[in-house]
């Protein structure tokens, strides 16, 4: 699966059409964020996560989406069952970001 850019138009019908979401959120002047983007996108193609659905949301551009997710520092990855928040983290560590999601199962 790839990593799929949303916007405060899709966010929520994006969370509802899946069971699992891990959810990045980013700003482009965001160094840690520019790091970890091609470990994101190998945890998109990982098997492990094969019924996981991978998102990407500026930060800066979709207040909605960041409020839902309590953003509070960049990198913050998010996982949702459903348009439920699991769990929220600021992190740019790939063990916590692979710990997250292996949580939602």
């Amino acid at each position: 699966m790839s990593v799929i850019k949303a916007t405060d138009a899709d966010f929520e019908s994006a969370l509802r059409s899946h069971s699992k979401t891990v959810v990045k959120y980013f700003a482009d002047w965001c160094g840690s964020c520019k790091l970890i983007a091609p470990k994101f996108r190998r945890f998109s193609d990982d098997e492990r996560f094969a019924g996981v659905q991978f998102l990407e949301v500026n930060a800066e551009e979709n207040e909605l989406a960041r409020k839902l997710a309590g953003v509070n520092n960049l990198p913050f990855f998010a996982v949702f069952k459903g348009d439920q928040l699991v769990e929220g983290a600021a992190t740019n560590k790939e063990e916590a970001i692979i710990s997250m999601i292996e949580n939602l199962n």
